[in-house]
């Protein structure tokens, strides 16, 4: 049987493998965070970034902007061991977690402006957990902060099953992965993720408080949507 590094390591490959393709368009998001994080973000600002993994596009957002402190919170530790060598050209104190978010912000009491999650929250199964979850974020920012979300999005209408379906049609695009990695993809999101319509994402950031709500961007496959929510 292989190790638990092992495994880990056949994992992040695969994943970086679609990173480095684009097939889940981080350019495009992440540039959306970059372009928010110069524009909006206050002078030394406190990055929260939940479920942060590698960081590794987190890290290259950031750069050249006025962070004063960046905050990961990770259930992974391998993920964060990685984590830490891709932040360290950051120009400002690094705070790594390993820690489930939903725990973390159940007794979070620290200073924050930006709060980044990046295709995480849909882990959360039902949309009254994921607006908790908005509400606790939105209690601990002050009136110029920002919670910016990437999230899988349904289309109107369109129930789980056929967001899965809509994935299922990508197969000839990400034709740089193997049967095998991709099934892997498949296999994570039918055990794991709970897309919403984007009228439900906004709606939840309303009743969780934000007085602003707006989507930020739909990625080229129409699968995701970024979402911006402030005071």
């Amino acid at each position: 049987m292989p190790s638990d590094q092992e495994l880990f390591a056949k994992g992040l490959a695969a994943y970086q493998k679609v990173v480095s393709l684009n097939y889940m368009a981080h350019k495009e998001v992440y540039d959306i965070l970059r372009q928010v994080l110069l524009t909006e973000a206050p002078d030394q600002f406190v990055f929260l970034d939940v479920a942060c993994g590698t960081a590794t596009a987190s890290a290259e957002a950031l750069k050249g902007s006025n962070v004063g402190r960046y905050i990961g919170i990770d259930i992974s530790q391998p993920s964060l061991d990685v984590a830490r060598k891709a932040l360290s050209d950051l120009r400002c104190p690094v705070d790594l977690r390993c820690q489930d978010f939903v725990d973390a912000f159940d007794a979070w009491d620290e200073p924050v402006d930006v709060v980044w999650i990046g295709q995480s929250l849909h882990h959360l199964r039902y949309p009254s957990e994921k607006q908790a979850l908005m509400q606790r974020v939105r209690s601990v920012l002050p009136c110029t902060g920002l919670l910016l979300i990437w999230e899988p999005t349904c289309l109107e209408g369109e129930d789980r099953e056929g967001w899965f379906e809509r994935f299922e049609l990508l197969r000839p695009e990400w034709s740089m992965v193997t049967d095998e990695e991709f099934a892997a993809f498949d296999s994570h999101c039918r055990a794991s993720d709970y897309a919403e319509t984007s009228a439900t994402w906004m709606a939840m950031g309303r009743e969780a408080g934000f007085e602003r709500v707006d989507e930020l961007l739909t990625v080229p496959n129409q699968l995701a949507r970024v979402y911006r929510y402030s005071h």
